[in-house]
């Protein structure tokens, strides 16, 4: 995996004060998104950090998308938008707030579960997420 050279955002520790132990899987992703999208920008907002082009194309959070009992710990929650349904167990929480745009939550717990799959829908939202609409 390629490293990047962008710095963290100062204000990312911070987001994940209550959840210390999620802040790894977040950098794992980070690392993975920004050495895949390298002209991503990353914004940590109050809920959410969002990495964009166009528009925004995936959010990390803290997103309890699965029950508590069957979450992982730590964990993070990965959102992506479509323009499809995505058919997997992987798929914590599904719907579609306007038609033909689906957002899908997967809850991860450990840095090995940033693969392929993962990767392939966070490149497939990207595309999407820069398309004209």
């Amino acid at each position: 995996m390629e490293k990047t050279n962008q710095p963290v955002n100062p204000d990312t520790p911070f987001f994940f004060r209550e959840s210390p132990l999620s802040l790894p899987l977040y950098l794992a992703l980070e690392e993975r998104i920004l050495s895949e999208h390298p002209d991503a920008r990353v914004r940590v907002q109050k809920t959410q950090i969002s990495f964009s082009n166009r528009r925004n194309f995936a959010f990390a959070s803290l997103l309890p998308a699965r029950r508590a009992a069957l979450r992982p710990n730590p964990y993070l929650t990965v959102t992506i938008g479509l323009g499809r349904r995505l058919d997997s167990l992987r798929v914590d929480a599904v719907s579609e707030p306007y038609p033909s745009r689906w957002t899908h939550h997967i809850v991860i717990g450990s840095a090995e579960e940033i693969d392929g799959e993962l990767m392939g829908w966070i490149r497939e939202a990207a595309e999407f997420s820069a398309q004209k609409r």
